[in-house]
């Protein structure tokens, strides 16, 4: 049997033909850049995350630059973010001006440890950039309760958690704004780049549609230093067609996660078990990522090589926590500095996760897993 990583077309096939009238439509209008369903799909899915705005902007990364930027963020200023994500939440905190302070997260759930957040606080502190890791929000009311007490903005890196739900919360909706990518593996994929800034504040919005149109709030007439970073209105609406299906899918991934969760039950002696769900039916599951224990006896690599063997294909997100990479080596940070971060790295594993992943094709994959393991006693 083979089990790809993401499958796209099993979503993408019942609705196919509703795209392609989408796509359709823009063509026959022409109003490819900032069009008519760019506005319509902004505001349906700020609604859907339950706040008012919605800027449509090329990647999630520019949603968190220009947002922090709209925010009020200028250089000189720290922003708070955990160490154990993708490098693209470093580089909007960069790309606003101003420094990012790295901090280790939970061994058990892998999202951000705000214990180890309020240490790092400094005069210079204004905001803390949480990420909603594999589709899993951090608790909204502990993030909450943490940016009163040290009177700090809540920026949302909600990239991988599109409808994600704790607490009574809606991913994205808990701060002063939210980041979220389309990029095509999303719970919600375009057909190409793309991402959001939500918010409920309708200045900080009306900032960044500036920011994304080169600075310009009408045509020729700039008043900021704003950038080329705008959702293509086909774009737009291949995502409109696709939101009303997001609620059910993310459902499909979620029952797909408890069927990985109870057959992987027996291999927890042996040092595998999935990352922590601490949010139940509110965790979207991007990702489905467990860990490899070295105390099991197996390593990963092993582990996923023979699962390749058997046509399986996994992935590591990720496998160098942000403090190590080369390329933000100047922050200062050492190895050692984040232990949960650098062990989590070295022991995830991301299996096959997307809706229509079916159980048969599930008890394959714990199989052979079963079977790897099996073989290493």
């Amino acid at each position: 049997m083979e089990v790809p990583f993401v499958d796209l077309g099993w979503q993408h096939q019942p609705i196919q033909e509703d795209i392609k009238r989408a796509i359709l439509k823009v063509v026959e209008r022409g109003d490819f850049i900032l069009g008519k369903d760019l506005g319509e799909f902004e505001n349906a899915f700020a609604q859907a995350c339950g706040v008012k705005y919605g800027v449509g902007v090329a990647s999630g990364t520019s949603a968190i630059a220009m947002g922090l930027q709209a925010a009020g963020i200028v250089a000189g200023d720290e922003v708070i973010v955990p160490t154990n994500t993708f490098v693209a939440t470093l580089i909007g905190v960069i790309q606003s001006g101003a420094q990012p302070v790295l901090v280790d997260c939970h061994l058990d759930n892998a999202l951000i440890n705000l214990e180890a957040a309020a240490k790092a606080i400094t005069p210079k502190t204004k905001a803390i950039l949480p990420v909603h890791l594999y589709g899993q929000m951090v608790s909204p009311s502990q993030l909450l309760d943490f940016a009163q007490t040290h009177n700090l903005l809540i920026f949302e890196d909600a990239a991988q958690a599109h409808l994600a739900e704790k607490e009574g919360y809606k991913a994205g909706s808990v701060g002063i704004a939210a980041a979220f990518s389309f990029y095509p593996s999303k719970n919600l994929g375009a057909f190409g780049n793309g991402g959001m800034l939500i918010t409920r504040d309708e200045v900080l919005a009306t900032q960044v549609r500036c920011l994304r149109n080169y600075g310009a709030p009408s045509k020729y007439f700039h008043t900021a230093i704003g950038t080329n970073s705008r959702l293509d209105t086909l774009q737009a609406a291949i995502l409109q067609v696709k939101l009303p299906h997001v609620g059910l899918w993310n459902q499909q991934r979620n029952q797909a996660a408890q069927t990985y969760d109870e057959l992987l039950k027996p291999l927890k002696a042996r040092g595998i078990s999935p990352i922590l769900n601490q949010s139940q039916t509110g965790h979207v599951y991007h990702l489905y990522v467990i860990r490899v224990e070295e105390t099991g006896g197996i390593s990963r690599r092993v582990l996923q090589e023979g699962l390749a063997a058997k046509g399986i294909q996994t992935g590591i997100h990720y496998p160098i926590p942000c403090h190590l990479q080369p390329a933000y080596r100047y922050l200062g940070y050492e190895l050692g500095d984040f232990p949960n971060s650098e062990t989590i790295c070295e022991e995830i594993l991301s299996l096959p996760m997307y809706p229509g992943l079916t159980t048969e094709q599930i008890r394959y994959i714990v199989e052979q897993l079963t079977i790897i393991v099996s073989k290493s006693e």
